[in-house]
C-alpha cells in the first residue's frame, strides 16, 4: 500500500471511529511512515514534533493504538517493556527476528503461518484471530569481535 492511500485509510479510519483528523495526528501518521526502521513511542514523539511542535506525547500514546488497530502500524514487543513499531507493508504472515545483543528487528515474509495457524487452531475447534512468530537470535559477529553490526544505538 502507497504512503497516501495508508494516509487516506488513516484519516477514513478516524472518521468511522468518530475521531477529529488533526494536523498532530496527520504528523504523527507522517512521521511513522517516514521510518526505515521499527521505532518506539519516544522515538516517534521526536520525530512527530520535527514536523508539528504541537504533537504532545498524550496524542502519540493515543494514536498508536488506533494505527496499529487500523492495521497501519504493527506491534512488536521483544520482551523488554518497550513496543516497537513499524508501518504495516500490507503482508500479515511476517515473522520477526530479534537480536539480542542490539534489539534490531528483522522482519521476514513467512506465508506458512496462515497455514499453520488455521490447522492448529482448527484442530482444537478454534478460530485463529492473530498470530506472531517471532525468533530471539544471537549476533555471531558480536560474540566473535564484540562488535555488532546492526549497533546503531
Amino acid at each position: 500500500m502507497s504512503v497516501e492511500a495508508a494516509r487516506e485509510k488513516f484519516q477514513s479510519y478516524l472518521t468511522e471511529k468518530g475521531l477529529r483528523v488533526t494536523s498532530q495526528r496527520l504528523a504523527i501518521f507522517d512521521a511513522a511512515f517516514a521510518q526505515k526502521e521499527h521505532f518506539t513511542a519516544e522515538e516517534l514523539l521526536d520525530h512527530a514534533r520535527a514536523i508539528d511542535d504541537s504533537v504532545s506525547r498524550a496524542t502519540v500514546y493515543r494514536t498508536l493504538p488506533i494505527m496499529t488497530e487500523s492495521a497501519l502500524l504493527r506491534e512488536v514487543d521483544i520482551g523488554k517493556g518497550e513496543k516497537f513499531y513499524f508501518p504495516s507493508s500490507g503482508n500479515t504472515q511476517v515473522a520477526q527476528v530479534v537480536c539480542v545483543d542490539c534489539d534490531k528487528i528483522f522482519e521476514i515474509s513467512a506465508p506458512f503461518m496462515e497455514w499453520y495457524g488455521s490447522t492448529v487452531s482448527s484442530k482444537l475447534g478454534l478460530k485463529p484471530i492473530s498470530q506472531r512468530l517471532q525468533v530471539s537470535a544471537q549476533c555471531i559477529a558480536f560474540r566473535e569481535r564484540h562488535a555488532c553490526p546492526n549497533r546503531t544505538k
